[in-house]
């Protein structure tokens, strides 16, 4: 299994998008590679996709099967991170996809000097949140607002 962070966009990031994102959202509309490539150059936005360690028939590399966008930034009390877009294709899931792409992001923010690394994950998304306790995130007693309806 192979992790990369991805900093260009392509026509199989695209493809491998447009199949992943929906399973992540109903709402969420399909990204151009225009789009995509405006969303990797944003200073501080990261992108990590996960391979199987099988090639792909018909190429010389294995499809893309999950992502996860790290955003880091800077305010007053440090660097911080915060993971978000953590999907997974269900033909991959329970196979540890999710959890090395999340402790890779952490590894990463973590190498970048990020004092904390923060998500947030609905109650009903059970799986995910097991996947984060496991990975040593610990649940906060917090309120998360949210203005505006997107």
């Amino acid at each position: 299994m192979a992790i990369e962070h991805i900093t260009q966009s392509s026509p199989e990031l695209v493809d491998a998008m447009a199949r992943l994102i929906p399973q992540l959202s109903s709402s969420a509309p399909a990204l151009s590679i225009e789009e995509i490539e405006e969303f990797l150059a944003q200073p501080g936005v990261h992108l990590f996709v996960y391979r199987p360690d099988e090639v792909a028939q018909g190429t010389d590399h294995a499809p893309i099967l999950g992502m996860l966008s790290l955003a880091t930034f800077t305010i007053p009390t440090g660097l911080r991170a915060w993971v978000e877009d953590v999907v997974v294709d269900d033909a991959a899931r329970g196979q540890g996809a999710g959890r090395t792409l999340v402790e890779a992001a952490v590894d990463y923010a973590q190498s970048l000097g990020c004092r904390t690394v923060d998500l947030t994950s609905r109650p009903t998304r059970e799986a995910a949140n097991r996947l984060y306790q496991r990975c040593g995130f610990q649940l906060r007693e917090t309120n998360v607002y949210r203005y505006g309806s997107k």
